[in-house]
């Protein structure tokens, strides 16, 4: 997800540092990750947080917010877990005290069910952002689980790379390179490949599974896109929504200016979400505006707000262009999102792109709209009578691309699914209305 990056406590660093540097007895040698410049292997009581932040095999800030308070995780689940980098010339990512980009983490769990799940982080964040919303869930399924850092992360990605568009391009490679690496890696270490090799993502990790599936999609059985974040080069992309909120935005928070709303609602705000939008001002627009200008447009000097992508010259369309969707999925694929995201607006956003995978093929396709779901869903401890969490929903969908994938038995039909008026929110989610 276009978000501000979380970067790493002093602390966290420090128990990280600590945990790779441990003794040889408290190491274990793990399979060869091939492409590997540098990897460290230990086995662990437990692979999933309630063990990995004890034991200092997580960087708790990279998945800061990103799920709601109560989420419920299974917990001992032993295994190996292997740390490292692929070569790479930037060095956002400090995780690990290695100051080096293109890091990656994969476990491996003694009880293995066949299976793979390959993860790109979110927003600018690193590779263990997605260590409670999808490997604690996927290892206490019995999969293996790999994820990436996207070869850069920070405020300040667009530094990698040398032309417009190279740092949001090799976020697609490095996820295709830890895909096969994963395998291999699998394959010495169980003694057979997986079986079954999925993809799982949200926001920019969601854009990444679309990316794959498209481009890449002998490497997989299926994918769970979640808010994945859409770029077209002659739009929808942030630069077509999101300077029009950030002008229309300050008269509506001053006056309640009538023609200011709409014009936020013609942008592709949901109406009911405007409780969310003085958060989403202050934290998430003019930010990512300026964070996405930088790398594909670095020339530009105006105000954020008075940005004209349309207007902008060829070669930045074509800097979007590179690294645009198509919707010509080549695996089945399930599209969550919020109905009330309010930085990547639905009506922009996965209703378009389901309607261009719907126009391209026939590939097996599902698209749940989730009736007030936000972007971020640690917001539902703020609002929980307004809103409901993406995660149960993304967990229910993933059960079903298992069955859809291995059985043939399709998942429910595509639909907006209404809030639910009561139960357990947080933990559980069906994809019939």
């Amino acid at each position: 997800m276009p978000v501000r990056t979380v970067l790493t406590a002093a602390a966290a660093a420090a128990a990280v540092t600590a945990a790779l540097a441990a003794p040889a007895h408290a190491r274990e040698r793990g399979p060869a990750v091939p492409g590997a410049e540098k990897q460290v292997s230990a086995r662990l009581n437990d692979l999933t947080t309630a063990g990995t932040i004890a034991s200092g095999h997580t960087v708790p800030a990279d998945f800061a917010g990103l799920h709601a308070a109560g989420t419920r995780n299974p917990a001992g689940v032993p295994g190996i877990q292997v740390d490292g980098y692929f070569p790479d010339t930037s060095a956002f990512n400090t995780n690990n005290g290695w100051n080096h980009d293109a890091q990656f983490v994969i476990r491996l769990p003694d009880r293995w069910n066949g299976g793979l799940v390959v993860a790109g982080s979110p927003g600018n964040r690193r590779q263990y952002a997605n260590d409670v919303t999808i490997s604690d869930w996927a290892l206490g399924k019995g999969y293996a689980y790999a994820a990436t850092d996207k070869g850069n992360s920070g405020l300040e990605f667009s530094k990698d790379g040398r032309r417009p568009g190279d740092a949001v391009a090799e976020w697609n490679q490095r996820l295709t390179q830890l895909t096969r690496a994963a395998k291999k890696a699998v394959r010495e270490h169980y003694g057979k490949s997986p079986r079954s090799t999925f993809a799982a993502g949200i926001s920019n990790g969601g854009y990444l599974v679309r990316w794959q599936l498209e481009n890449r999609p002998e490497l997989y059985d299926g994918g769970i896109d979640a808010e994945g974040t859409l770029w077209r080069a002659n739009g929808p992309n942030l630069f077509t929504y999101l300077p029009p909120i950030l002008r229309a935005y300050p008269p509506y928070a001053a006056t309640g200016d009538p023609s200011a709303h709409k014009a936020l609602l013609k942008a592709g705000l949901a109406p009911g979400s405007e409780f969310l939008w003085p958060f989403h001002d202050q934290v998430y627009w003019e930010l990512t505006q300026r964070i996405y200008r930088e790398e594909f447009d670095p020339t530009y000097t105006g105000a954020e707000a008075d940005y004209d992508y349309a207007a902008r010259p060829k070669k930045v369309h074509r800097a979007v262009a590179r690294i645009s969707l198509t919707g010509r999925i080549g695996k089945p694929l399930i599209t969550l999102q919020g109905t009330y995201d309010s930085l990547l607006p639905i009506s922009t956003d996965s209703d378009v792109y389901a309607k261009l995978v719907r126009d391209r093929g026939k590939a097996p396709y599902r698209y749940y709209r989730l009736e007030a779901a936000n972007h971020v869903d640690g917001l539902y401890d703020t609002y929980p009578d307004r809103l409901r969490p993406l995660l149960p929903c993304m967990r229910t969908a993933f059960t079903a691309l298992e069955s859809w994938t291995r059985n043939g038995t399709p998942p429910p039909p595509s639909a907006t699914l209404p809030r639910p008026a009561s139960g357990d929110l947080v933990n559980t989610c069906s994809l019939t209305s």
